[in-house]
């Protein structure tokens, strides 16, 4: 049986770090069975020079990567979004996008690097940790048994893995 490929959508304010992280990652780990991509609603213009280094560090190509409007997927020739994940921060006060139409959708709020203060050292930690939270729960979601689950399930399962 052969699985179509389901296209996600990770969203959040600048799109500048955490929601090109998610689109890297799941890119990576999710082919050929996910297609990433990543938005802002207020979007920067441009990848936080941070986010291309850990990027380039982690054999990912940055010029792939690019800070857009999530208006870019709202188009008539705009891929239709199989699930949106919106990675802003709640907890930092945040005000995370909503995004209209039928995908699945959760929360998997992730603090925002690009904020980060400090050395130089604990900023990059910042988004090296950014990246792991998102590997971990990118990885999980892709293991999931979609075709076996119900719409319920499945989004039961989306929120607990937002919870991790």
């Amino acid at each position: 049986m052969v699985l179509e490929v389901k296209n996600v959508l990770f969203l959040c304010t600048g799109n500048s770090a955490r929601s090109i992280i998610g689109e890297a990652v799941i890119n990576r780990i999710g082919k050929p069975h996910f297609k990433g991509y990543s938005a802002g609603s207020m979007p920067k213009g441009e990848v936080h020079p941070n986010t291309s280094q850990l990027l380039t560090n982690q054999n990912f190509d940055p010029s792939h990567y690019r800070s857009k409007s999530w208006e870019e997927f709202t188009g008539p020739d705009a891929p239709k979004m199989d699930f949106v994940f919106t990675v802003c921060d709640n907890a930092a006060n945040e005000t995370c996008p909503v995004w209209p139409g039928q995908p699945m959708t959760a929360h998997w709020g992730v603090p925002d690097p690009a904020a980060a203060t400090g050395t130089d050292a604990e900023i990059h930690y910042a988004f090296a940790d950014t990246m792991r939270m998102l590997q971990q729960r990118i990885s999980i979601f892709v293991n999931l048994p979609l075709a076996s689950l119900d719409k319920l399930s499945l989004q039961k399962s989306l929120d607990d893995i937002g919870k991790s």
